[in-house]
């Protein structure tokens, strides 16, 4: 017994230093570049939660501080057993990057309207004849992921990478998210210029359900402002009185994911995106730049997804080896972020405390 709950404080204290870390991470993200680098990192790494991603992109740049790693970036991570299916193996010596993974636990229930009735299963318990199954996030356990520095064996294939002119955007990211607001039912219209938007390069009317975008800027340009406009068409407006923000959230929110959808198709964003964010990062009253990163990244990371997997375009890896195949699952776990249950949670919190007014226009970069 006393074994046991040795066992279970060092695993507490893990976590714990997990979420040290993470704070730790989020702090430095706010001051600039490092912003920019770790939502970039999010970007190509989209199957991972932002925590999670987070806490990778942390940990490898100590690894490369410290020479056992040769890059400063990471490029594709696994778990030790998933990278031996792909023919690679974890070089001796190579320590792991400790994420949040899930713990799942069975439980049934033979009156599954009736809350009380639930019971959870043990490991190989069957459920009774007629009793419903459901699966539950009960907790979260550390867990080790290596980068494919780290290891060695058969080649990694390289996916095509997005090949793009100077000025233009990504092929097909214009119409795509074109079709996209439009979907939402929102009309959209090109401008001659900033003076048009109040000196804004885009500007989205939750009333008239219009997006407008200045006409006389790049084309890369007029794609970024639109992915920032489809942002607030998703998270913004009288349609989401759950989501009322501050409108320095809702900009750093809608920016943000403007960034990654940009950075997900090869397109960096930094040089107007960093210096936004961060002054609008900065605004909200009663939250420090930190607080606001952490209410809005899961959103930002989520909406960002949400609208690269509608797009038909050619993007940049996910973060996941190429050939690599995960285990397919039902239930709750199936995205394999439930247990970011507690930080979502905290998030709506503090997006009920920061809600101040409906905005009519939401503006655009």
């Amino acid at each position: 017994m006393a074994h046991q709950r040795s066992d279970a404080g060092a695993t507490q204290a893990k976590l714990d230093r997990i979420h040290a870390q993470l704070a730790e991470a989020v702090a430095d993200l706010v001051t600039g570049g490092d912003w920019k680098r770790a939502l970039t990192f999010a970007a190509r790494f989209r199957s991972r939660s932002f925590s999670n991603t987070l806490l990778i992109w942390m940990q490898h740049a100590t690894a490369f501080d410290e020479g056992r790693v040769s890059d400063p970036t990471p490029t594709y991570v696994a778990g030790f057993h998933q990278w031996l299916t792909l023919g690679r193996s974890v070089d001796r010596g190579q320590r792991g990057y400790m994420i949040l993974a899930p713990v799942v636990g069975r439980f049934a229930s033979p009156t599954p309207q009736v809350a009380e009735s639930w019971r959870r299963l043990s490991p190989r318990e069957a459920p009774q004849r007629g009793e419903v199954i459901q699966s539950r996030l009960v907790g979260v356990r550390p867990a080790y992921v290596w980068d494919a520095s780290q290891t060695s064996g058969d080649p990694i294939p390289e996916p095509p990478q997005p090949r793009l002119l100077e000025g233009q955007a990504p092929t097909g990211m214009w119409d795509g998210l074109a079709a996209l607001v439009r979907a939402r039912g929102y009309s959209l219209r090109l401008v001659d210029s900033d003076r048009n938007l109040g000196g804004a390069n885009g500007m989205t009317d939750y009333i008239l359900k219009s997006v407008a975008v200045r006409g006389d800027i790049d084309p890369a340009a007029r794609a970024k402002t639109l992915a920032h406009e489809l942002a607030h068409v998703h998270l913004h407006g009288p349609d989401h009185p759950e989501a009322t923000l501050h409108r320095g959230i809702g900009e750093v929110e809608a920016e943000s994911v403007a960034l990654m959808i940009g950075a997900a198709h090869g397109l960096d964003t930094s040089d107007y995106t960093v210096p936004y964010v961060s002054t609008w990062a900065t605004s909200v009253d009663g939250k420090t730049p930190v607080e606001v990163v952490q209410a809005t990244a899961e959103r930002v990371r989520s909406t960002a997804l949400a609208i690269l997997s509608q797009l038909d375009t050619a993007q940049v890896g996910s973060g996941d080896p190429p050939g690599l195949v995960r285990e397919q699952k039902s239930g709750p776990t199936a995205s394999g972020r439930a247990f970011e249950a507690r930080d979502n949670a905290a998030r709506v919190m503090a997006d009920r405390q920061h809600r101040s007014r409906t905005a009519t226009a939401g503006r655009g970069l």
